[in-house]
């Protein structure tokens, strides 16, 4: 009896591998992972020596300019109010005085403000080292629908960054350091609480403008759609404005409305990003 010549195959083998399987076992991830986050923590560290070397240029050209009546947005809007007859947005004083109360406080400060600097400064490179660990588990629609979100990312973190610094940290200042209750109790504030509120609402800026990006993925995974966003246009056009009278509550509408159009523009660009999302999604389906 002859035997049957035909060669086994396992079709199984020859199927055609998934984009995302690169054969690396989570232990290996793991190990990619801490090497993306061990660069990401030497460029921190790189820009954070540079930015204690230079600690008094920080100081003077960066942190305590915004606590001076003659910073650059405090003489913008005086300007706007002196055109439009309301004197009352110029800035006369700053009714405080910075104290360091701790003996180790000033070199702490210039520590922390340091670090504050470095982690603003490597932001793009930090980005672009997740990104590299993102990108092979995505498919190849995915990464072509992400193509260029470094750029954007860093864009937009960057815009929000200048926004914190220049429109809602200085109006904040202005109007906490200059609140009195009694004339008789006098603002002496440590510097730690100082620089704890600039840095920490113009980080929260650079943050907050990532919206477009968010939107982005969230209508990538079906949570949100251009729909909803324009069905709710108007609450999120009130949500602004009462976020925008928090950050800026000074009695004028005009540091208000400052506040609040960059927001609103920053919402209406989103659902542009969504509609842009959707309609490659439905051209997906129907190819």
């Amino acid at each position: 009896m002859a035997l049957d010549q035909t060669p086994y195959i396992d079709y199984d083998d020859n199927e055609e591998e998934d984009d995302n399987d690169d054969g690396m076992s989570f232990l290996d991830h793991l190990e990619e992972l801490r090497w993306h986050l061990i660069r990401s923590a030497i460029a921190i560290a790189v820009f954070m020596i540079a930015g204690f070397i230079f600690h008094q240029e920080v100081f003077n050209i960066l942190i305590l300019p915004p606590s001076k009546v003659d910073f650059v947005t405090y003489r913008v809007l005086c300007d706007i109010g002196t055109s439009i007859g309301m004197t009352s947005l110029c800035v006369e004083k700053m009714n405080f005085a910075l104290m360091s109360r701790e003996v180790s406080g000033q070199f702490m400060m210039a520590l922390t403000t340091a670090a504050i600097v470095g982690l603003v400064v490597a932001f793009p490179y930090i980005f672009w080292e997740i990104w590299r660990f993102i990108k092979p588990g995505l498919k190849k629609e995915e990464k072509k629908a992400a193509r260029g979100a470094v750029f954007y990312v860093t864009l937009l973190f960057f815009m929000g960054v200048l926004f914190g610094y220049y429109v809602v940290a200085p109006f904040a200042i202005n109007f906490l350091v200059n609140f009195q209750i009694d004339e008789s109790i006098i603002n002496q504030f440590d510097i730690g609480s100082y620089i704890g509120i600039l840095a920490t609402l113009t980080l929260a800026c650079g943050i907050t403008f990532q919206l477009p990006i968010a939107i982005f993925v969230l209508t990538k995974i079906g949570v949100v759609t251009p729909l909803f966003l324009r069905t709710y246009r108007r609450h999120s056009l009130v949500v602004i404005l009462i976020v925008a009278a928090v950050i800026t509550p000074s009695p004028d509408a005009i540091s208000q409305i400052l506040v609040s159009i960059p927001l609103y523009i920053l919402f209406e660009i989103s659902i542009l990003v969504s509609e842009r999302v959707e309609k490659a999604k439905l051209a997906a389906l129907e190819g």
